[in-house]
């Protein structure tokens, strides 16, 4: 459903203070409800966990982690998504300290350098990561005091979280109510998340319980999971995106969440679940639809295809979810028959995979954050969008657009419950995105007459030309990228050593397996011929000011974060 007559209708929504009290009135509203499905066996089936045992196993291991000594203290967790991730998060947050999730792809010294500037006192891992915890432990100059592993292990010193919920559980028992009991301060930090450093050393993003729930509670309003629908977690646990609007709106909506085993089993995951929501990134969605594209080609069914997405496109069938579902049955197939709803962020996907998943009969929403407000800023309304906006401002959220110029387009700030107490140990960066109040994004947009915000692109990155023309990088990679010959491209500015201007260069990782299909094999120069005259066909749609009039092939794909977005100033990217 999407009609404009949505547009002031808001779900409603129990209020929450913290997440302790999202859990608790979670497990008593939907007690014998399945809260996740998880594989005890790699490929085996999914087993449910209930969410009153869900809400007892945080329990218990709040209650050991304050008997070991670990109230107020600072608790790191890492390794793949899996259901005791989330238990150690939320018995941390819950009652004992501060949270620091890490990400589990991190080199050792690396995490180290992490470990060390959050002030970590115990550090619980997944058994893949024994190896990389015991390289990093060795390179802290002050060593954590408790090492805590996910599964058995045969290291000497070492815990096991299994043994320490049935620790926890005996002291229950016995009378401990420290954890269960324990007052939350609200306003207080809870989890300490560094963000990704594209763009240079990580920040520690200091965030309360306040921040979350606030975030948890708001895009509610805009965005309701039916009640039997099952959820599909994809992207890692470690980022706010899927922490935030996955993991922890699923809790409080009472969704069952399925933890996905791997970026190449979602398609089989997501039948077994099955699953009925999935939030991903746009290269995750990207990579579904041309394989539905490219599967309906082979099948020579593509062209067919396409008049029918183009009649439900001007039908608005995406309104009558059941009529268009038997016109795309084998697409709803390969995808589980279950899928309701697709929450596409983490960055700006193209406006067309939306149009085209919502013309086969998948909802498709984007949404725009940073960890820095815990992260959703703006989202579309699950029953009023626009493709190519990044959303409406989330209540109680209020967003400005600041320095704008002739067209609107100036960078985006906002106010609200759920921006950051700071940056940790870091007063300077700090009191550069705070000012009175406001978050300062370092990003450019702009709204529409309808209220929606437009995000153009990243300040730091905007290249300008001499004569003070704005050129966002994003905006021509979007162009590049629609063409089926270039998988992945990277715009910068570089100077013009005849006119000392500034110009658009191009990195670019083609598609070789289609370059060979339409073209044959081509020598090495035979290649670049036909890249520059794809490029110029695809400048003629740009203004001259934005034209790419430079580019360089990259052998290998660009170095990415583990939320698969570019890493844009990372030299590597730029240089090959």
């Amino acid at each position: 459903m999407n009609d404009k007559k949505f547009k002031d209708a808001l779900y409603e929504f129990r209020e929450i203070s913290d997440l302790k009290d999202m859990v608790d009135t979670s497990a008593e509203l939907f007690s014998e409800k399945d809260a996740y499905l998880i594989k005890l066996v790699p490929g085996g089936e999914y087993a449910p966990v209930k969410y009153k045992k869900f809400k007892e196993d945080i329990d218990s291991l709040g209650t050991r982690f304050i008997e070991m000594g670990l109230k107020g203290k600072k608790i790191a967790v890492v390794g793949e998504n899996s259901y005791k991730w989330i238990v150690t998060y939320l018995a941390v947050t819950n009652g004992t300290g501060v949270i620091v999730p890490l990400d589990r792809e991190l080199p050792a010294p690396e995490m180290a350098n992490l470990i060390e500037r959050a002030e970590v006192s115990a550090i619980v891992y997944s058994k893949k990561m024994e190896k990389t915890v015991v390289d990093t432990v060795e390179q802290l100059k002050n060593s954590v005091q408790y090492q805590i592993c996910m599964e058995e292990t045969d290291s000497s010193g070492k815990y096991n979280l299994d043994i320490l919920i049935e620790e926890g559980k005996k002291l229950i028992q016995q009378g401990d109510r420290s954890f269960i009991e324990a007052e939350i301060d609200r306003e207080a930090m809870c989890s300490l998340l560094f963000t990704s450093g594209t763009t240079g050393l990580a920040k520690g993003v200091m965030l309360s319980h306040k921040n979350i729930t606030a975030n948890v509670y708001n895009m509610s309003k805009y965005v309701s999971i039916p009640y039997d629908d099952f959820g599909l977690s994809v992207l890692p646990m470690h980022h706010s995106y899927e922490l935030t609007c996955h993991i922890f709106t699923g809790i409080y909506q009472g969704m069952t969440v399925a933890i996905c085993e791997g970026l190449k089993h979602i398609l089989k995951n997501m039948a077994e679940a099955p699953a009925g929501v999935m939030l991903g990134v746009p290269l995750v969605f990207e990579a579904m639809y041309k394989k539905i594209l490219k599967q309906a080609e082979s099948a020579g069914k593509l062209g067919k295809m396409k008049k029918m997405m183009s009649v439900s496109k001007t039908l608005k069938l995406y309104n009558h979810p059941h009529i268009v579902k038997k016109i795309f049955k084998d697409v709803h197939n390969a995808l589980g028959n279950h899928m309701n709803l697709f929450i596409a962020g983490g960055a700006a996907i193209d406006p067309g995979v939306i149009e085209g998943f919502q013309s086969l009969g998948i909802p498709m929403i984007q949404g725009y954050g940073m960890t820095e407000n815990a992260p959703i800023i703006a989202v579309n309304k699950d029953r009023y969008s626009k493709p190519a906006a990044a959303g409406l401002p989330m209540p109680g959220t209020e967003i400005k657009i600041i320095d704008a110029d002739k067209n609107g387009v100036g960078e985006i700030i906002c106010r609200g419950d759920s921006v950051m107490l700071g940056y940790y140990n870091n007063p300077e960066e700090t009191a550069e995105v705070l000012i009175d109040g406001w978050l300062h994004t370092g990003d450019y947009g702009y709204f529409d007459k309808d209220g929606f915000l437009y995000v153009c692109g990243r300040k730091k990155s905007v290249i300008v030309t001499k004569n003070g023309k704005n050129i966002f990088p994003e905006e021509v990679e979007f162009y590049l990228t629609q063409s089926e010959f270039i998988q992945e491209a990277l715009v910068h500015g570089i100077i013009d050593d005849k006119t000392g201007d500034t110009i658009v260069k191009a990195e670019v990782y083609l598609d070789k397996d289609v370059i060979a299909e339409k073209a044959g094999e081509l020598s090495t120069s035979d290649l670049r011929n036909f890249i520059k005259q794809e490029i110029d066909r695809i400048n003629e749609e740009m203004p001259l000011y934005k034209r790419v009039k430079r580019f360089g092939i990259r052998e290998k794909e660009f170095e990415k974060t583990t939320t698969r977005k570019i890493k844009r100033f990372n030299q590597s990217n730029m240089e090959e």
